[in-house]
């Protein structure tokens, strides 16, 4: 049944985005939500639209006065993410459900706003030294960076409560089969 909202958050490195992609390779009936964010692209890899909707800070700031926005915030200084409300309409118009790849305020915003309608995961490392050697082995950080994530990830890690599932995500292959049982589950939920 379309016109559901499957939710994932969880502190940089943890694995979200890649449980995210596996499932939208698998599951043709959920439409991935491109968050809106006023950051520079990570090298040659990202693309406008795809990745996300790479916006100005004044552009941002003007959508947040049209109220084109479910939730926004400032997750770093300067840096601004958001959901747009078109994006939303866009994947429940192909009929498909949608799938979120957001940090941990913007996912309890989220399920806030769907309620219901909503189930959010917020995906969980084993230990904070994992999280670390994964965000190192990234090699997109800066040292300041680095540092910048692990304290917001110490952080984000106190509101896993405010979410219907914690996903471990300690071996992937088993975290992208509990992911898709998940979805299942909530799919066939009325």
């Amino acid at each position: 049944m379309a016109g559901k909202a499957l939710i994932f958050s969880a502190p940089s490195g943890s694995g979200k985005t890649t449980i995210v992609h596996h499932l939208l390779k698998t599951n043709p009936d959920l439409g991935f939500s491109i968050s809106a964010s006023t950051r520079d692209k990570r090298g040659r890899k990202e693309v406008d639209g795809k990745d996300y909707h790479f916006l100005s800070p004044e552009e941002f700031k003007l959508k947040i006065d049209a109220n084109e926005f479910i939730e926004w915030e400032e997750v770093y200084a300067g840096n601004f993410y958001g959901t747009l409300k078109s994006e939303i309409d866009r994947i429940w118009a192909d009929g498909k459900n949608v799938i979120f790849d957001v940090d941990v305020k913007g996912g309890i915003n989220l399920k806030k706003y769907f309620g219901e309608k909503a189930l959010s995961i917020f995906v969980k490392v084993p230990s904070l030294e994992i999280l670390a050697e994964r965000l190192r082995e990234r090699g997109t950080e800066s040292e300041e960076s680095f540092s910048r994530r692990l304290f917001k990830a110490k952080f984000e890690m106190s509101f896993q409560d405010k979410f219907d599932v914690v996903l471990l995500n300690e071996d992937l292959s088993t975290s992208l089969a509990e992911a898709q049982r998940l979805y299942e589950s909530f799919r066939a939920k009325s």
